[in-house]
């Protein structure tokens, strides 16, 4: 089916907008993929060093220009449920290009941090900035200039977006994205909120708490709701950038292992010394950027990406913004119903016939486009499946089911959700921001009341615990953008926040700071923009200045009229707390020339 209008004009724009940022862009890489086999440019002394830890065969290999190598990066460490299966992997993808007549070697390791744990504490503030860390990171394992393609083995957070910033930079060579799957269920999600807000109301115990979350998050791979981790994995998918049916397979699993030897041979099947050469700066382009949008709108995603896609698309010569992707929410339904936004989790997607049914769903309604390139080498209609474990140990796909497994979790477009993605750009006199309303129940998208003002998370924290909060009231908390701390997640204030609403109070957030991917049921403008260190106006309000936060006509206003704004000087506070402990010293200078939100919160400059 073709592409629906509301579509293909958002692609058109973006891709108008985008037309001397991208023909540059390819120019580059067409002259970096001109250079290939890019071994040929090495000397003979930079070629020794960059084997000589290889095992003779491999040695021989590599010392002609016919048999291809394959870049491992990866964000394996053994802390972090999500990153700890990827232990195993170099190994595998390593036999798997020998049995491909290929060499594979570890090029390189990126950091990756978990903002589970720091939730709340200092080393949140390094969060956001380990993104870009992350791509230059990538960029130095990949400068030794030894690989005909690279696979990528990362799953969280900033990490795959990162890797795909990098990925594009290197937009010469193919890149594949290999996850390591989701952990198993364990503590359902809404029970762990419940037993999280009688833990804020003093109901129970530090150690009742701590049993929860344990039974919650138990084992390797993922948390299992629909945050940015696993918004990451649908959106390598959905852009092409995984092999199909890859995403929600446990990691320990024989499918999984089988998936990952399968990526490696795809990898090296698409390099410049085949026939099918498929380099990712070429592959990734404005089509691909929409339907990452496309499905991150389905499936009620991460309000991160709102920042992620566009430093992403800006990698490869692409200007996405806001605008774009509030327009393509009001054109695509929501068909997914995952924690946050309902009960089940990305196991229970999955079994409910997963991102084979809504790739499939999603095309036949004419909301993707279907003509793109992918590492499957064929257009996103491969991906319409799921993956299964053939009897011989490999791979096998089946077309994915015709109906869903559990109307409750996933349903074809005929019977969407709601008519939209539930986000969209907020606008008015305190600048721009993001709201996610997908989990909000629609009497919640209006709420207009009083300011109460914080300059942190944590005051607002403390007001709760004195008995100061109970009422209706909006929090403004500020001075938490990418200039003022490193934009922090503030999802420890979803608890507060939702105890209060349980209670019937009208209470919503506008922050200049982040939420997570769990962003859930109560109204939040987040990433307000320009920033209260920047200038923005969410730094002029003041405690009881009546503020309307509208999700249904997409404002946000301070209801004070504008000459005694104009008057107003703005808040201060004292920021030097932040710039020591816990590495933050070492950010200064990210703190300082980070780009605004609405232009992906990037060190790297946007695309204009």
């Amino acid at each position: 089916m073709a592409v629906r209008r509301e579509i293909e004009s958002v692609t058109e724009r973006i891709r108008e907008r985008s037309r001397a940022s991208r023909e540059a862009y390819l120019q580059r890489v067409d002259e970096a993929a001109s250079r290939s086999p890019h071994r040929s440019t090495l000397s003979c002394g930079n070629l020794a060093h960059g084997f000589a830890a290889c095992a003779p065969g491999d040695k021989a290999a590599l010392s002609g220009e016919v048999m291809p190598n394959l870049g491992i990066i990866t964000s394996y460490n053994d802390m972090l449920s999500a990153h700890q299966p990827f232990e195993s992997f170099p190994a595998l993808i390593k036999q798997a290009a020998k049995e491909a007549g290929g060499v594979a070697q570890v090029a390189g390791g990126v950091p990756a941090m978990c903002d589970g744990v720091t939730q709340g504490q200092p080393g949140m503030e390094l969060s956001l900035f380990s993104r870009d860390i992350i791509a230059m990171a990538t960029a130095v394992g990949l400068s030794h200039n030894m690989f005909d393609a690279a696979v990528y083995l990362g799953i969280c957070d900033k990490i795959v977006p990162g890797l795909a910033i990098a990925a594009l930079t290197f937009g010469h060579l193919p890149a594949v994205f290999i996850p390591a799957g989701p952990m198993t269920s364990g503590l359902p999600n809404d029970e762990k909120a419940r037993v999280r807000q009688l833990f804020a109301e003093g109901k129970v115990s530090r150690a009742e708490l701590l049993e929860a979350e344990s039974k919650s998050y138990h084992g390797p791979g993922t948390c299992t709701f629909y945050g940015t981790a696993n918004s990451n994995q649908m959106l390598m998918e959905i852009m092409g950038l995984h092999i199909p049916g890859t995403s929600f397979v446990n990691p320990g699993t024989l499918l999984r292992d089988a998936l990952t030897r399968e990526a490696a041979k795809r990898a090296l099947a698409i390099t410049a010394l085949s026939n099918e050469y498929t380099p990712v700066g070429r592959m990734i382009d404005e089509r691909s950027i929409v339907n990452g949008v496309v499905g991150l709108h389905a499936t009620g995603g991460s309000t991160n990406h709102t920042i992620h896609l566009i430093a992403m698309a800006a990698a490869a010569g692409i200007s996405l913004t806001w605008q774009d992707i509030s327009d393509l929410s009001d054109a695509v339904p929501l068909l997914a119903r995952v924690y946050p936004n309902g009960l089940a989790d990305v196991n229970h997607f999955e079994a409910a016939g997963g991102l084979g049914f809504l790739i499939r769903e999603l095309l036949d309604a004419g909301l993707l486009h279907e003509d793109v390139q992918t590492v499957w080498g064929e257009g996103l209609r491969a991906y319409t499946v799921q993956a299964k474990l053939g009897a011989d140990g490999k791979v096998v796909r089946e077309p994915a089911p015709e109906a869903s497994g559990d109307e409750k979790v996933l349903v074809p477009h005929s019977k969407a959700f709601q008519p939209t993605g539930g986000l969209q750009v907020l606008r008015g006199n305190l600048g721009q921001a993001i709201i996610k309303t997908s989990a909000v129940k629609p009497e919640r998208h209006v709420i207009e009341a009083p300011a109460v003002v914080f300059d942190n998370q944590q005051g607002l924290n403390d007001a709760f615990k004195a008995g100061l909060l109970d009422r209706d009231f909006i929090a403004v908390v500020r001075f938490q953008g990418p200039k003022a701390n490193g934009m922090p997640e503030l999802h420890k204030l979803t608890t507060v926040l939702g105890v209060l609403q349980d209670r019937g109070r009208h209470v919503a957030l506008v922050t200049d700071g982040r939420m997570s991917g769990a962003s859930g049921k109560v109204p939040a403008a987040i990433h307000v923009t320009p920033e209260a260190l920047d200038g923005g106006m969410i730094g002029k309000i003041q405690d009881g200045d009546v503020l309307r936060l509208d999700a249904a006509s997409g404002k946000l206003d301070v209801l004070v009229p504008a000459a005694e704004l104009e008057t107003r000087e703005p808040g201060k506070t004292d920021l030097s707390v932040n710039e020591f402990g816990l590495g933050r010293e070492l950010f200064a200078g990210f703190r300082a020339m980070v780009g605004r939100a609405d232009q992906g919160a990037s060190v790297f400059g946007a695309v204009n």
